[in-house]
Parts: C-alpha cells; structure tokens; sequence
C-alpha cells in the first residue's frame, strides 16, 4: 500500500494564519507578482474548491477553470468560508480513492497522486507566502515540504533545464530547510520581505 501525505496539517497551519490576517493586511503586497494579500486570500479559496473537486472527481467549473485566467477576488464572507474549504481540502484527500486514477485541476488531467501533491504544495507555499506577506509567525511541519520538494525535483528534471511548472527556479543552499528548498524551487526567494 502506498503511503499518501496527509494535507491535514498544512490547512490547520493556513487557518491559523488567516485568523490573524486583519483588514490591515488585506492591500499589503505578497511574494506572488501582482498579487495583495487580499488577492493571495482569493487565490486560496480557488484552489481549495478546485482540489477538493479534484479529490473528489467531482469535475466542472472549479476544476476546469484556468487560476491564472483572471485576477482572483476576495470572497465577501472569506472569514467563514476559507476555515471550511480547508478543512474540506484536506479532507477530500484523505477519503478512500481520491489519490486512485486520474483527475483534473486548474484545467489539466494528471494522475490523482500528482494532484494531491501539487494540492500539499499549494497550501505549503501560500501559506509561506502569507506569512512573509504579513509578518506572521509560520512553521509548517517539514515532512510535508519534503515530499512536494520530491515532486518538484522530478518535474525540474523531467523538463531539461530545471524549471518546472511555476517557472525557473531561485537557487538555495541544499542544506536549507525544506521549506525555504521548496519556495526556491517555486521560483520565490526565500529571503523575500515586503518592499518598503
């Protein structure tokens, strides 16, 4: 039997990080080019309805949907529907078969294993992206990390020149912390901070 990452861990650290996002954070710039917290918290509920979806093999406008078609926009109730799309996310990844077969997420069919993956992934460098947005604390568990840096490297290495599905990658020291490997492989700086 295969063992599958749990995503459990990484949407309670999501969550605790968004309780703490007030009103002042909302227009702050993030990591991602383009992009405010207020639209990073956007982005985060999209792809939480898209791979719960996709866990479920439930397809339709949510999985189907370019996420970089349009500029995303904070849900007006986001305060209560980003803890239960987390939680749903995680959740739909933890039920029987959804890591089984092929699925479909931001309009591309892969396998459901990679999916999951890319859904750890997701969750993991958005909340990094959160917390450097913002100057929250973040210290999600490092074993997740490690297994998206897996994928990632694969996928690096599968395209011959290293970059992988969020462009060209920023060099870390391979004895940094998993986390900080995998923002670099994500093409982010890990040493990022909010211009002034």
């Amino acid at each position: 039997m295969t063992s599958h990452p749990d995503l459990r861990p990484a949407a309670r650290d999501v969550s605790a990080l968004l309780e703490q996002i007030g009103d002042k954070h909302l227009d702050a710039p993030t990591p991602c080019p383009d992009y405010t917290v207020a639209h990073l918290i956007g982005h985060i509920a999209g792809l939480c309805a898209a791979f719960r979806d996709a866990a479920r093999k439930d397809f339709g406008p949510t999985t189907d949907t370019d996420p970089g078609a349009s500029l995303p926009e904070l849900p007006a109730a986001w305060r209560e529907q980003l803890p239960v799309l987390l939680t749903e996310v995680a959740e739909a990844w933890n039920a029987p078969g959804a890591w089984e077969g092929e699925t479909r997420a931001g309009g591309i069919s892969l396998p459901a294993d990679a999916a999951g993956r890319f859904a750890l992934n997701e969750l993991l460098v958005h909340g990094w992206d959160l917390a450097r947005a913002t100057g929250l604390d973040h210290h999600p568990d490092e074993s997740g990390a490690e297994v998206v840096l897996a994928l990632l490297t694969a996928v690096g290495a599968a395209s011959g020149d290293g970059s992988g599905p969020f462009g060209r990658p920023v060099p870390v020291p391979d004895s940094a912390p998993a986390l900080d490997r995998l923002v670099g492989l994500t093409g982010r700086d890990p040493g990022w901070t909010p211009p002034r």
